[in-house]
């Protein structure tokens, strides 16, 4: 008969074959996966390391995922504000062209201004996802207003153009010489003033020197402020006398007069009549006449750039600026504009603090970068005011001051579109910008380093060497197969083997 069991030396010699089954299942596994362990659990001791490790990786990749997302952001904004910057240089150098309007009013450059204030427009306007990149911190608004309402308004809404005329008005006054007064002489007395103190409008008396012999010339003293000559006798031919005025746009011009014998006399000059009151009649004759050429050309030149300041130079503290008025050519201040009766052409994020600081990204564990812009930052702004008053200026061409006024708006545009010293420039922006992408390059050049690190420690813990496991398969499969022979022939034994 056969025996029926061999007891725990059976028991033991089944479970090792179990136990030698599982290790070559889980040797198998780590060949397959390249890993010691699929679970936590399986890696002892290390577990801890490891979550502490991959947390670490974890955050590395977060970081550069945001890096690449922020420098897609300031690839757009550097390459629009460096279109912008091309924009403002193009409209720079059309002022070059020769001075002739054409049906509109306008020169070809002053046309293709309008065209390119407008493309301007549309890339601050410019979207990352469905994020506006010049709005500051109101990313799903708009940065700006449509270029037509801008210049021309919309209902009861005024636009630039608008603004600009009724500017204009205050600025020339009702009989066009810059809110000064030269009243009929007195005797031998020549004499002119502002019309009211303390208005921002027309020409600001700023000085007044003479050659003039046996003339007396006193100012600007008052209020309002105002200059007297008095001849006490007629002045040589070739005298002259300086009159300066300070304009609206922080510009100065000077009114050169001079002493002739010719009558007529040319532009410039006065005639020495036959006596002291018969040429300060005749001084006052070309003061007037010289004040209303300068007023139909630099001052109202400078009155379209100040019309500019008032309505491009919004933040959250300066609404749009307008003349208080009707009527406008007797105004004397400046009235905030409102939603109602104005536009405003920034429609993005009104903040007081930095425009870098409206979008900050954390680029390391320590590290932040800044990368915000607002479209009505001054270097952005000042060329889009400054486009904006070429594109909106119209000529007549029955106007005899029409090519002085092109010719002084031009030097003026010209000066701006320079980035004056001191004055932050679209390069300042890009500058920065560069700044905080070398921030960047630099964060991610160290977090690839320590990414390798800390990948070579994770792989030091959970990998395996495949030909040490490969090893300790065969071994195990050899051990294996011996043990499943000796139990086959175990299980065979029976107690005639014993009794035979």
């Amino acid at each position: 008969m056969t025996i029926g069991s061999i007891g725990s030396t059976s028991s033991a010699l089944v479970q090792s074959l179990v136990d030698m089954r599982s290790q070559l299942d889980n040797l198998q596994t780590q060949l397959g996966t390249g890993k010691k362990s699929t679970t936590y659990a399986g890696l002892g001791v290390n577990a801890g390391l490891v979550v502490g490790l991959r947390s670490q990786l974890s955050a590395i990749g977060g970081y550069g995922d945001t890096i690449t997302n922020v420098g897609t952001r300031i690839d757009l904004e550097n390459g629009v504000l460096q279109q912008i910057d091309s924009l403002g240089s193009s409209v720079k150098g059309a002022q070059a062209d020769p001075f002739s309007i054409g049906a509109n009013g306008q020169t070809t450059g002053q046309v293709s201004a309008g065209a390119q204030l407008d493309e301007a427009l549309s890339l601050l306007n410019t979207q990352s996802g469905d994020r506006y990149l010049f709005s500051g911190r109101a990313t799903d608004t708009p940065a700006t207003a449509s270029t037509d309402l801008i210049l021309n308004g919309s209902g009861a809404q005024a636009g630039f153009k608008q603004v600009m005329s009724e500017r204009n008005q205050a600025d020339l006054g009702a009989d066009g010489l810059g809110r000064l007064v030269i009243p009929p002489t007195s005797g031998s007395q020549v004499s002119l003033s502002e019309d009211v103190a303390g208005s921002p409008f027309g020409f600001k008396l700023a000085g007044v020197s003479s050659t003039l012999t046996g003339a007396t010339v006193t100012g600007p003293t008052g209020s309002p402020a105002g200059i007297t000559v008095n001849l006490a006798s007629n002045p040589k031919a070739g005298d002259t006398i300086n009159f300066s005025f300070n304009l609206p746009d922080g510009t100065s011009e000077k009114l050169t007069l001079t002493a002739t014998t010719a009558s007529p006399p040319a532009a410039g000059q006065f005639t020495i009549g036959a006596n002291a009151t018969a040429t300060a009649t005749n001084l006052q004759s070309a003061l007037t006449m010289g004040v209303g050429t300068l007023a139909a050309t630099s001052l109202s030149a400078a009155s379209a750039m100040a019309a500019a300041h008032d309505f491009f130079d919004v933040d959250a503290g300066q609404p749009p600026m307008r003349v208080n008025g009707p009527p406008f050519d007797t105004a004397t201040s400046l009235v905030a504009g409102t939603p109602a009766n104005t536009v405003t052409w920034y429609t993005g994020e009104m903040g007081t603090g930095s425009a870098r600081d409206t979008a900050v990204a954390q680029v390391d564990d320590t590290l932040s970068v800044s990368y915000g812009v607002r479209a009505n930052e001054q270097g952005i702004r000042s060329t889009i005011e400054n486009m904006a008053v070429f594109a909106a200026t119209t000529f007549s061409a029955s106007d005899p001051n029409a090519a002085g006024r092109y010719s002084a708006l031009n030097q003026r545009l010209g000066t701006a579109l320079d980035n004056p010293s001191g004055q932050q420039s679209i390069q300042d922006i890009e500058s920065q910008l560069a700044d905080a992408q070398t921030t960047m390059k630099s964060a991610s050049d160290r977090q690839k380093t320590k990414q390798s690190t800390l990948q070579d420690m994770l792989d030091g813990i959970e990998g395996i060497s495949q030909e040490d496991v490969a090893s300790q398969i065969l071994t195990l499969q050899t051990q294996l197969q011996a043990s499943l022979q000796t139990t086959a022939l175990l299980s065979k034994i029976s107690l005639v083997n014993y009794i035979t």
